[in-house]
């Protein structure tokens, strides 16, 4: 999907366009073969610097490109995921793409929260502006790095919601929930990290033009960030704590069944320890009789209801 948009100068609205002319912006969502070529004719840069983005696994970085005089920015966005009904948080690639002083390309496998939610609101608000491109690249980073905080925030609620229930069940499934949110954590921590590098070189002002105006954003941007690398920190910690907390949770409800278990089985064995003595053939001060089986069985009884009572006393049962 191709979609070109450019800022009309007499309004100040962002519009619709068909064909890419200077200082708009060209938004890429998972685009075929065909479409890639046609860009990259379009704006006349290399094939391969659109499909480095489109690779899931593509990390936080700038390149230079000297030879199409235009500058690649990737960076990890926060998105949400469901896998077999489970919802998980993960990271996904956003290319940026300053095409001379000419055009702005974004470029994603798929939609990318900040890239729909500039759409959606801030370009109503005429508070897009497709030909200030440095301007646009840190007004995508700046809600990115807002975009992390709320994530985590929406972690911290189902962290919250998670200890409640582990209170009241502990199964597989509840292992399974740990392990999406330590492999949450540890994405959202290596992408974080990987963008904070991307902004500290924007913020030396060599790959991209960097203006006067724009160095609040940019500073707005750098706090948000580090603020999400403290955030991811803290949580990754209450995470470890709660795993730890899980472990021992475990470890003492199985002692727990382990000593109700023993201690029925010592109950148990006592009427078969008494009928076995009885049972010998010896003489015992009991009637041959049924009034001696009774007393037998009285007596079995008895030892039992003592047993019980002094488990039951050691908090044993």
């Amino acid at each position: 999907m191709i979609e070109i948009y450019n800022t009309n100068m007499d309004t100040g609205k962002i519009e619709k366009i068909d064909k890419p002319v200077k200082g708009c912006w060209i938004n890429i969502v998972k685009p075929t073969e065909k479409e890639i070529k046609k860009v990259a004719s379009d704006v006349q840069i290399d094939e391969n610097i659109l499909r480095y983005p489109l690779d899931m696994s593509e990390k936080a970085h700038i390149d230079i490109d000297d030879d199409y005089n235009c500058v690649l920015i990737v960076v990890d966005s926060p998105a949400t995921e469901f896998k077999d009904g489970e919802k998980i948080y993960t990271t996904l690639p956003l290319g940026m793409i300053l095409v001379r002083d000419d055009m702005f390309i974004t470029i994603s496998q798929v939609k990318i929260n900040v890239v729909d939610n500039l759409l959606k609101n801030k370009a109503r608000l005429n508070m897009v502006h497709t030909f200030k491109k440095s301007r646009f690249v840190f007004q995508l980073l700046y809600d990115m790095a807002q975009d992390y905080i709320r994530y985590l925030t929406y972690i911290n609620v189902d962290l919250e919601k998670f200890e409640d229930h582990m209170q009241k069940t502990m199964s597989n499934k509840e292992l399974l929930k740990i392990m999406r949110f330590e492999k949450s954590m540890i994405y959202f921590n290596a992408s974080v990290k990987a963008n904070q590098v991307v902004l500290e070189k924007l913020n030396r002002g060599k790959a991209i033009k960097l203006y006067e105006e724009d160095e609040d954003i940019l500073e707005d941007t750098l706090i948000e960030n580090r603020q999400a690398i403290e955030m991811i920190q803290t949580y990754s910690e209450i995470l470890n704590g709660i795993v730890d907390i899980f472990g021992t949770m475990v470890s003492n409800n199985l002692n727990a069944v382990m000593k109700v278990l023993t201690s029925l089985t010592l109950i148990i064995s006592l009427p078969t320890m008494v009928s076995s003595f009885m049972g010998m053939n010896v003489d015992f001060p009991f009637n041959t009789n049924i009034v001696g089986f009774y007393e037998i069985i009285a007596l079995a009884i008895i030892v039992t209801i003592v047993a019980t009572y002094w488990l039951k006393k050691k908090n044993m049962l």
